[in-house]
C-alpha cells in the first residue's frame, strides 16, 4: 500500500486524529449555522465535514492494511477506560458513513422534513465517533501510564 509521498505510514495515526477532530469542529458549527438559519452556509460546511470524514477513511483503511491492528498494552483503569470507550465508538463508527450518505442524500433530494428528523441521530453519533476517535488516538499513541 502506498501513502502520500509527504507522510510515512506511522504518521498516519496523528493524521487521523487531525481529521476526526476537523470533522468534529465543523459538524459543531454545521450545527450552529442551521440554528441560525444559514442553510447555504450550513450546506457547504456539512459537505466539508462529509469530505474530512472521507479522507480519514481512505487514511484509516490504508494505515491499517499496512499495519494491521495495534494492540493497546498499558495496564490499570487506563485499559479499562480505553477498551469502553473503543466499544462504543467501533460500534457507533460502523454507523456513521450509512447514516452521513442518507441524510446528506436527504439534504440534497431536498426532503428537508426527513433529512431534519436523520440528521437528528445522525448528527449526535457522528459527533461522539470524531471526538472518541481523537481520544482512541490520544490514549493509544500517546498516554504514557505512571508505574
Amino acid at each position: 500500500m502506498i501513502a502520500p509521498a509527504f507522510l510515512g505510514i506511522r504518521d498516519l495515526p496523528a493524521l487521523n486524529a487531525i481529521l476526526n477532530a476537523a470533522a468534529a469542529v465543523l459538524l459543531l458549527i454545521g450545527y450552529y449555522l442551521i440554528r441560525q438559519y444559514k442553510t447555504h452556509a450550513h450546506m457547504k460546511v456539512m459537505l466539508c465535514a462529509f469530505g474530512v470524514s472521507c479522507l480519514f477513511l481512505v487514511s484509516y483503511v490504508v494505515y491499517h492494511l499496512n499495519v494491521g491492528s495495534v494492540r493497546f498494552d498499558k495496564p490499570g483503569w487506563v485499559r479499562t477506560v480505553y477498551l469502553c470507550i473503543l466499544a462504543t465508538h467501533t460500534v457507533l463508527a460502523a454507523a456513521v458513513p450509512v447514516l452521513a450518505v442518507l441524510t446528506l442524500r436527504l439534504a440534497l433530494k431536498r426532503k428537508f422534513h426527513k433529512h431534519r428528523a436523520l440528521a437528528r441521530w445522525t448528527l449526535p453519533i457522528w459527533l461522539y465517533v470524531s471526538v472518541t476517535g481523537v481520544v482512541v488516538y490520544l490514549l493509544l499513541y500517546q498516554v504514557r501510564p505512571r508505574l
